[in-house]
């Protein structure tokens, strides 16, 4: 019996889709895959591109932080934020990159704290987790290394 699978956020639900026979998600402690039958499972999530396989194709998503249940093949995710491939502004998301990359190598004052390089730090990885899944539709032609955000 194939996985049921939930993606909800506070404003939205993201997807809903039945049939899903692999789940790829990145956990916080590291890479988990879910497939029919998996033990009951909660954990909390990462910034990180989360990929559901089905009979019709492959569904990635750009996952930043949340939590996921598994049980009875249900999986619900809760996101904190979540965009499906169509949902992703390319020129947004490298702007975003740059600005934190910016962010990150200048020597401004207000970066001392590690507030600001936590949250510079963040957005870095969630620009590159967008910029990583839209390269699924675009084949590969953002200029983004396929390095792990």
């Amino acid at each position: 019996m194939p996985l049921k699978l939930t993606i909800v956020t506070a404003q939205r639900t993201v997807l809903e889709q039945d049939g899903v026979t692999k789940l790829v998600v990145p956990a916080a402690e590291g890479q988990i895959t879910i497939l029919p039958g998996h033990a009951a499972l909660m954990s909390s999530l990462a910034i990180g591109e989360m990929v559901a396989t089905a009979p019709g194709g492959v569904e990635p998503i750009a996952i930043h932080g949340g939590f996921i249940q598994v049980a009875n093949n249900e999986v619900s995710v809760l996101a904190d934020a979540a965009e499906r491939v169509d949902q992703i502004d390319l020129d947004r998301a490298e702007a975003a990159r740059e600005r934190a990359q910016a962010r990150l190598q200048s020597r401004d004052s207000t970066l001392v704290g590690g507030f600001d390089v936590l949250r510079a730090q963040l957005a870095l990885q969630r620009s590159l987790t967008r910029l990583r899944v839209a390269r699924r539709r675009t084949g590969g032609a953002t200029g983004v290394p396929s390095q792990r955000a």
